[in-house]
């Protein structure tokens, strides 16, 4: 079983909001005679609209190198989110902070995952297995070396069963739209090394049919580089592997991440995501018009 690290529930509601902006001091409130809306932007470029509601969203994976960027990144728009992240182990919350925000569960466990699930808006899943490199690899000899899961983390049992339990906990709890992170070149004929993808478009598929608005971004070789600075490019059915766009910052793909839950345009899509050399292009900056190149479903 899982350990789990309660957090205090966020109200979902709230008379009276806050807000510091160009000096100035914002308040807002609401009544039974009358209201104010706002409607998120979903184009970095634009100035983000106060709102009175922010939206709560838990990154899990929020251990691994994408999931910490997009968990921060979350942290930094308090204005429009409220940030959770659940990771694997204590140690991994420790090594992203430490914060209360931040749950400790075991996804392959179902029951543990759903006190992080409880009150949530949006989930991001960001959770992958990740293989290990067998001790006496030689680089200086040549050849590849060999890989292994360990036992219990296998892809069938994190990228199939695990994925399938955040799915479920979420759709119980009432989860108003999730965006799952996977990888191109899973169509087609792939090597037992590239077994990880069967898996996850299993829970690709899952997520799919599960009624729960979603977007499904399958991102080329991660890069550890800054983002937003190259043009971002989307495709289907790894048509991108065609041709010489095939990477993209792990800053880039989180930015995604969050710009999905801003726009009407990312929902019901399934979406290969590289970019451009830097350089190449300009840098996206219009994301409604980046999730609008994709118009069919999955």
């Amino acid at each position: 079983m899982g350990v789990v690290t309660h957090v205090p529930l966020f109200s979902s509601s709230s008379s009276t909001f806050s807000h510091t902006h160009d000096k100035s001091t914002i308040k807002l409130f609401s009544s039974s005679s009358s209201s104010v809306s706002f409607q998120r932007s979903c184009s970095s470029s634009s100035v983000v609209a106060v709102k009175a509601l922010a939206t709560t969203v838990i990154v899990t994976g929020a251990g691994g190198r994408t999931g910490h960027i997009v968990y921060k990144k979350l942290k930094e728009r308090r204005d429009e989110f409220v940030s959770r992240g659940l990771v694997r182990t204590e140690e991994s919350k420790e090594e992203i902070g430490g914060s209360d925000d931040v749950f400790v569960a075991d996804i392959r466990d179902a029951e543990s995952i759903l006190p992080a699930i409880q009150g949530v808006d949006a989930l991001v899943i960001l959770t992958t297995a990740a293989p290990k490199m067998k001790p006496g690899f030689d680089p200086t000899k040549g050849g590849r070396p060999d890989f292994f899961f360990e036992d219990g983390a296998n892809p069938e049992q994190v990228d199939w069963i695990g994925q399938k339990n955040q799915i479920d906990a979420a759709k119980a709890a009432g989860v108003k739209q999730i965006v799952l992170v996977g990888s191109m070149g899973g169509n087609g004929n792939i090597s037992l090394e590239q077994s990880t993808r069967i898996w996850k478009r299993k829970a690709e598929q899952y997520l799919a049919d599960s009624g729960i608005p979603f977007t499904i971004i399958r991102a080329g070789a991660l890069q550890d580089t800054n983002g937003g600075v190259r043009e971002l490019v989307v495709g289907k059915d790894d048509e991108l592997l065609q041709t010489n766009i095939r990477t993209i910052a792990r800053a880039d793909v989180a930015e995604v991440c969050i710009q999905a839950l801003q726009c009407e345009e990312a929902k019901f899509k399934v979406l290969d995501l590289a970019s451009k050399p830097e350089g190449t292009g300009e840098p996206t900056k219009d994301f409604k018009t980046l999730f609008s190149q994709i118009s069919t479903r999955f």
